[in-house]
């Protein structure tokens, strides 16, 4: 006998038997599901963690920590080394970051607040996944770039005086709660100019000459850009990260204009970020970058961690699928085992026409396989909505931020994985009742029909 004449042998006793192949295939099919759906969700949960933690941990990046604290001696961070990694393979950027302290702020307008100020390239602001809300990155001094939080709590001085003075008489938590909103309301600063000045100012005694030191002077500078607010982060908890961003040019005008700078003092950098391009390839440019004789940290290890915690979450899941398809299994042989008792006279005359044992065999082996294969066709359909139906709730009670999103997927190569599982049930589950129809004595069953 051919392939094709046991595919339609097969196929022909399959509708033949249609509630019991319904029944089977059912079982098949939720086995199979359940294997798709637990590496889907397994990859997929594995994928959108990752990206989450990417953005907020930073998986793919490094930071280069300057362990040098005496700001009179030369850095082991130098723009040389700089120059030096911006040419390594697998580097997207680099940025320095020079902290130039706290400084207060006053609008055109009469308006004030405070901020903390760093230099760095703003060129670079983008590539670590800062988003501008309004404006963008310029290369011409004096300019400013805030943050979110910079724009919020801004008010003049005389409405800071009252609103202190009514907490003072009246410090109830409905009035706490009143201007605790009050400063979360953001403040239009895009392309208007600020005045800065240090927040660590101190007046300035006589020298022992009688004549007084050079008082620090404010510098004006235009905001270029505001970056976007964080996502799932509300006002209230932004107030109190105001940071602002200056070009290293415009950061070493303000510190000589805060007489903080002279020529001859070294550039300390508080932070160095190297954004890399996958978080693969993290650990060769760490070691590249060690070589320089600098001190580095990565979150390499809690992404390690994480991979480790989902291998676990998705081996639980596969077996539950596996125990699914185990039960689905037990019904296919009962159905075949039947099926081989209420075929025996069919058996019998196949063997008085010279069927042997392997055609015999073979039979039931295929159709068995059939079987499996039909569960497992249902299984990658009813996996694929039971995936949109999970993304439809996710969406509809989910968080609303951004836009909606669907988490989990099914990959490719997990169809075949879900095939493969559902057709060696169906194999594995008809060996049995094909070497039991095997052993039919054909005058017995021609006999007893």
């Amino acid at each position: 006998m051919k392939l094709k004449d046991y595919l339609r042998l097969g196929w022909d006793q399959l509708q033949r038997r249609k509630v019991v192949t319904a029944l089977c295939t059912v079982g098949i099919a939720i086995g199979s599901a359940s294997i798709m759906v637990a590496l889907g969700f397994g990859e997929s949960i594995q994928h959108y963690s990752q990206k989450q933690m990417s953005f907020y941990l930073k998986t793919d990046e490094i930071t280069i920590v300057d362990q040098n604290s005496d700001p009179n001696s030369p850095s082991k961070v130098t723009s040389s080394k700089l120059d030096l990694i911006r040419t390594f393979p697998h580097v997207k950027s680099v940025a320095s970051f020079q902290d130039l302290g706290q400084f207060r702020f006053t609008v055109d307008d009469g308006k004030e607040s405070y901020l903390n100020l760093k230099a760095t390239e703003l060129s670079t602001l983008e590539d670590f996944d800062s988003k501008f809300q309004q404006g963008g990155a310029s290369d011409q001094d004096n300019n400013i770039v805030l943050n979110y939080g910079a724009t919020l709590g801004i008010l003049d001085a005389k409405t800071q005086e009252v609103r202190n003075k009514l907490m003072q008489q009246n410090p109830s938590k409905e009035q706490s709660e009143t201007y605790r909103q009050m400063g979360a309301i953001p403040y239009p600063l895009y392309q208007k100019k600020i005045s800065l000045k240090s927040n660590n100012n101190q007046e300035q005694p006589s020298n022992q000459s009688g004549t007084n030191t050079i008082q620090p002077s404010e510098v004006s500078v235009r905001v270029i850009g505001v970056l976007k607010k964080p996502d799932g982060l509300p006002d209230s908890m932004l107030q109190g990260n105001k940071a602002a961003y200056v070009s290293p040019e415009t950061g070493l005008k303000i510190l000589q204009a805060q007489n903080k700078s002279s020529t001859n003092r070294h550039v300390q950098y508080s932070e160095v970020r190297v954004k890399v391009d996958s978080s693969m390839n993290v650990k060769q440019v760490d070691e590249m970058i060690k070589k320089l004789q600098l001190t580095t940290q990565t979150n390499l290890y809690q992404e390690d961690r994480m991979k480790g915690e989902f291998a676990i979450v998705r081996l639980l899941l596969t077996g539950v699928g596996l125990f699914v398809l185990f039960v689905a299994s037990i019904s296919i042989v009962v159905a075949m085992t039947m099926s081989t008792h209420q075929r025996r006279r069919q058996i019998g005359i196949m063997k008085v026409l010279g069927a042997n044992l392997k055609q015999i065999r073979n039979m039931f082996i295929v159709e068995s396989s059939l079987l499996g294969m039909l569960g497992g066709f249902v299984g990658i359909l009813l996996s694929y909505w039971v995936i949109w139906g999970i993304n439809l709730i996710i969406i509809r009670f989910g968080s609303n931020r951004g836009d909606p999103v669907e988490i989990l997927f099914i990959s490719l190569w997990i169809l075949p994985v879900g095939m493969f599982f559902a057709i060696m049930t169906g194999v594995l589950s008809g060996l049995y009742p094909a070497v039991k129809a095997s052993r039919t004595d054909a005058l017995t069953a021609i006999k007893r029909e």
